[in-house]
């Protein structure tokens, strides 16, 4: 048989894959964007036989998928995909999967690593026995090592065997509808284009906040914390995109290079007053979680303070905040625009990522009636209140999945970024243990410690929630 574009999912019985991968995978193939002549072979240790594996992903394909469940639509999907049971740390049991792909013509390879950073170099080593993989595609999930030596080990080994241009790192955040948006919103209305700097612009804040804690999680988080979970991936990429100048054609190399030199002008860590830039939290209660340590000191909670030294953004900050178990699930960007005289509100331009999908805008007005009073004035608009918007927009697995197959790099992580803000947030990691500084406790529903908001509290504004 011909196989167009075979994609193998190492970690086939993760929540990854049965959360996020198999229905973006459905509904790709109810919308035709599944290559025809394509398979799907789910890699795993546990002893499931196609069926069986079949009718375990068909429920969680009913829960996530975006596009409506339909028994016979499944079945067709179904068809395309296999179970193939190797443990990922045998290499000898690479050899038993060549043996398998080597029953069919296969014309393309896409590897989907949804494992812990561990294995990628296992999974590298053992690929050299399957004749073909070398000119594949390599999808990775975050985090892309355990720390930034062992990122670059890793990242080297990975270069080496595939090369660069073959390895799609997945920032999930680069393939939201809201985030892809940013540009749009900014460079496609000159009432925003031309005000889009220091000048007119007091403040930039970047929020992601989640009601849950870490839930099963508390092994990987624990060495992690918020600042390598979320800020130094994620809110990193989300500030460069808001930052960056408008590149000169949209390609991914221009895209690149306007990210890259946003992380280069960011203040270094070393001429911050620390106690002014980072307050770091964990919520009360964390130290009772699963796989968590009776004395853990990671950060479940982190704000910051940050400034881009370059002509754009000069002396406006840039504030960043995340935290679990904070009483709400919330990921937008405000912009805060400098309030044209004392007393008066200024305006905002809010950046709804998710849940809520979509942009509000705060602005001034007369007061109706006989008095010249400014009163602020708000436009909201919601994009996925919307059930044909919902329809029409493809999840971020969906998105990215699709490009990779594509071949466009444009909305993934390049090395040089993920090393550039590692090293970053490391500095201030560090100037934070230097100084003493404690990690302080916070009950979980509130918006953190109170140091987060006297952080803010300094420009005399507030988040804007």
């Amino acid at each position: 048989m011909n196989i167009s574009t075979n994609i193998t999912i190492f970690g086939g019985t993760g929540d990854l894959t049965f959360r996020k991968l198999l229905p973006a995978l459905y509904t790709m193939f109810l919308a035709g964007k599944l290559p025809a002549g394509s398979r799907i072979v789910a890699v795993g240790r546990r002893d499931y036989s196609d069926g069986a594996y079949r009718v375990l992903a068909e429920d969680w394909v009913k829960r996530f998928s975006r596009l409506p469940y339909t028994e016979e639509r499944f079945a067709d999907f179904a068809q395309r995909l296999v179970y193939f049971r190797m443990d990922l740390s045998n290499q000898t049991d690479y050899g038993r999967l060549d043996a398998f792909f080597a029953q069919d013509t296969v014309e393309n390879h896409l590897f989907y690593l949804a494992v812990a950073p561990r294995y990628f170099a296992v999974i590298t080593e053992g690929l050299k026995r399957v004749r073909g993989a070398r000119a594949g595609k390599v999808m990775l999930e975050k985090p892309f090592g355990e720390s930034l030596d062992a990122a670059r080990t890793l990242n080297e080994e990975l270069e080496g065997y595939f090369g660069p241009e073959r390895i799609y790192r997945i920032d999930h955040y680069l393939g939201k509808e809201m985030v892809r948006n940013i540009q749009a919103i900014r460079f496609a209305n000159p009432i925003f284009t031309d005000v889009w700097n220091a000048r007119s612009i007091e403040a930039v804040q970047i929020s992601a906040l989640e009601e849950v804690g870490v839930e099963t999680r508390g092994g990987y988080y624990d060495a992690s914390g918020a600042l390598k979970d979320m800020v130094q991936n994620h809110l990193f990429q989300i500030l460069s995109i808001v930052a960056m100048e408008r590149p000169g054609e949209l390609s991914s190399a221009q895209m690149h290079t306007g990210q890259l030199d946003v992380l280069r002008a960011l203040r270094p860590p070393k001429e911050y007053d620390i106690c002014d830039t980072l307050v770091l939290g964990q919520y009360e209660g964390y130290r009772e979680e699963p796989l968590v340590a009776a004395d853990s000191a990671t950060e479940t909670f982190a704000a910051m303070r940050l400034f881009i030294d370059n002509g754009r953004w000069r002396g406006t900050p840039f504030y960043i905040r995340t935290g679990k178990k904070t009483g709400v699930r919330q990921m937008e960007v405000s912009i805060v625009f400098r309030a044209p005289r004392p007393g008066v509100e200024p305006n905002i331009l809010i950046i709804k990522i998710q849940p809520t999908e979509g942009v509000y805008l705060q602005f001034n007005i007369k007061r109706p009636g006989d008095t010249d009073d400014l009163i602020p004035a708000k436009m909201d608009f919601c994009q996925n209140c919307n059930l044909i918007h919902q329809l029409n927009t493809p999840e971020a697995y969906e998105r990215l999945i699709t490009a990779c197959i594509a071949g466009e790099r444009f909305w993934f992580s390049q090395w040089d970024q993920i090393e550039l803000s590692w090293n970053y947030i490391e500095g201030l990691k560090r100037r934070h243990r230097e100084a003493g500084l404690p990690v302080l406790p916070y009950a979980p529903g509130s918006r953190g410690p109170d140091a987060a908001q006297t952080l803010l509290g300094r420009t005399g504004r507030r988040w804007y929630e």
